[in-house]
């Protein structure tokens, strides 16, 4: 058998476990060979036979439309330390006691690893680089991998664990989940010079977005709120244990079965992370009499 023929081999292999695939230039991992690759990527066997007839292509797999979240464990480059990310990955994993369970493993030419895990139903991620660890990047909406049976000048992506992929673990769906952005403080007016009050109504506005969330923003949410209420904390607007109370008793309201957050240890995890953070980044206190 040829190369040509083992790729579009594989390719429709992929393709019929629902996964969308395009052409990379034959060689490469960085060089689509179509434009607009993560519309154009496709499940159609017909589709597939005829570009991969054309050339020995690299497969690339668009991670979004596969609805897949690939977690890409990459090794030390020369001269650098630390862990590697499958060292780092089981650190992680040890300290959130969160599970690390067997699923759909490529083997990469650099000695690293492909982890393939199914998205959670209403969650949405994009790909993410050295965020959740060192040497840990995911490819999500917007990313593909080089897939199984690809072939580099380094070697092969080689399939080592056929499992069916499993879905991504809540713990590292939080891990993976975007970080509520900073900004830069500006003056609050206060009107009638009682912060007290401002610091209430703040408080119960952003218990109230956390009640109101909707399914796969529940992490996002509830990570920007307490992120918004620390930093009115940082500037002695609103009582840090209250603060911590109410948005732990409105986080606790989004636990339920097949979604984040999986249990009120998680929750509190989050909301004190938020509010150690924004507390870092206080607003600026104007009062105004």
């Amino acid at each position: 058998m040829s190369i040509r023929d083992s790729l579009a081999d594989w390719a429709l292999y992929l393709a019929a476990m629902g996964w969308p695939v395009f052409p990379l230039r034959p060689g490469t991992k960085r060089q689509p060979a179509v434009r607009d690759w993560e519309n154009r990527a496709t499940t159609d066997p017909a589709r597939i036979r005829r570009a991969w007839a054309a050339d020995a292509w690299n497969i690339g797999l668009a991670t979004g439309p596969a609805r897949l979240v690939v977690v890409d464990l990459d090794t030390a480059k020369g001269g650098e330390t630390g862990p590697d990310g499958a060292t780092a990955l089981a650190a992680l994993a040890a300290e959130r006691g969160g599970p690390l369970p067997d699923t759909y493993t490529v083997a990469t030419p650099s000695g690293g690893q492909h982890r393939y895990y199914r998205c959670p139903p209403g969650v949405r991620l994009r790909n993410t680089q050295s965020v959740i660890a060192p040497r840990v990047d995911t490819r999500a909406g917007g990313g593909y991998v080089v897939a199984p049976g690809s072939i580099t000048k380094h070697g092969a992506y080689e399939l080592l664990d056929d499992t069916d992929p499993v879905e991504l673990p809540a713990w590292l769906v939080q891990a993976a989940a975007p970080r509520p952005v900073e900004t830069v403080a500006t003056p609050i007016r206060i009107r009638g010079g009682d912060p007290g009050a401002y610091g209430t109504a703040a408080l119960r506005g952003e218990c109230e977005r956390v009640r109101g969330a909707k399914p796969g923003q529940h992490n996002e949410v509830l990570a920007s709120a307490a992120y918004t209420i620390g930093r009115k904390i940082g500037a002695g607007l609103i009582d840090p244990r209250l603060a911590r109370a109410e948005l732990i008793a409105a986080g606790n309201t989004l636990i339920g079965p097949g979604h984040w957050p999986p249990h009120a240890r998680e929750v509190a995890r989050v909301v004190d992370a938020g509010l150690t953070k924004g507390a870092s980044n206080p607003v600026a206190r104007k009062e105004v009499a």
